[in-house]
């Protein structure tokens, strides 16, 4: 009779897990806590805000979505971050695309690549007074700026995942429709385009996530424009007399849906596009 083979228990990986999990449930459950409790409830032991809420009522949502106005929020947020992904999808997978299947064998293409891809280490804080300044002269302190510089400071990383991905994407496919009589174009959009779905998955959320959680980008370009996202709208739950945290954690719940909804829709062609994107 064969011996059964003991499994062994990586425990250091298995701590690490654990701790990983404890770090993230435990703000998700005090956000979810203090969201449903009432002020009268906040006490300043650790136990009475650790506790669980006398009476689970949503008024705390309510009266969260009039005081941030949350349709008109959401929908501005909405609109530049759909508008931001549609956007950087067509144009950073076009770039990536010239890019990755030039830059082995052209200095220009790999001077861009290496040109582009170092925008990821300027810090926003150096640009962001040149940026408001410019954005003011040329009309585009508004919705329509705000789209334009996200596309531009998601650019590098979306251009580094695209570029790598297409290592993945064999030649031949390209050999073979220009073959058939296929322009560069037509080989892009038909073939190439509808292979790199996991990518425009990844680079959709990522770029989503950043758009839809930013505050000092609207902040500094449409201050005066009349037009809130989410993130703004939420700032006033902090005076300069203190924070009511009740509101403002629900209303962080009620702007985390959307976006973790899209997260679970997308999130099988993320892990293909991160892994294949990752191989040089």
């Amino acid at each position: 009779m064969k011996e059964k083979v003991k499994e062994r228990v990586n425990w250091p990986i298995t701590i690490l897990l654990i701790v990983g999990l404890i770090t993230v449930a435990f703000p998700l459950y005090m956000t979810i806590v203090i969201a449903f409790k009432q002020p009268s409830e906040m006490t300043n032991s650790i136990s009475g805000i650790l506790s669980l809420p006398k009476n689970w009522s949503l008024a705390n949502f309510a009266e969260a979505m009039e005081v941030t106005d949350f349709w008109r929020s959401l929908g501005n947020s909405a609109l530049i971050t759909v508008l931001t992904v549609v956007i950087s999808i067509i144009l950073h997978s076009l770039v990536g695309y010239a890019i990755g299947r030039n830059k082995a064998k052209s200095k220009f293409y790999n001077f861009a690549y290496l040109y582009i891809v170092s925008g990821m280490f300027v810090p926003f804080a150096i640009l962001m007074m040149p940026l408001v300044k410019q954005t003011a002269m040329i009309g585009l302190a508004n919705w329509v700026g705000v789209i334009v510089l996200y596309v531009v400071f998601y650019m590098p990383m979306n251009v580094l995942l695209y570029s790598g991905y297409l290592v993945n994407i064999p030649m031949a496919l390209e050999e073979a429709a220009y073959v058939d009589g296929a322009t560069t174009w037509q080989t892009y959009w038909k073939i190439i385009f509808p292979i790199m779905k996991p990518m425009h998955a990844t680079v959709a959320v990522l770029t989503a996530l950043g758009t839809w959680n930013d505050v000092m980008t609207p902040l500094v370009i449409m201050s005066g424009s009349g037009m809130t996202t989410l993130p703004l709208a939420q700032m006033t739950f902090q005076t300069q007399f203190g924070t009511n945290y009740n509101l403002a954690f629900a209303s962080y719940l009620l702007a985390l849906l959307p976006i973790l909804i899209f997260y679970l829709v997308c999130q099988k062609q993320i892990l293909n596009g991160v892994v294949n994107g990752a191989v040089k």
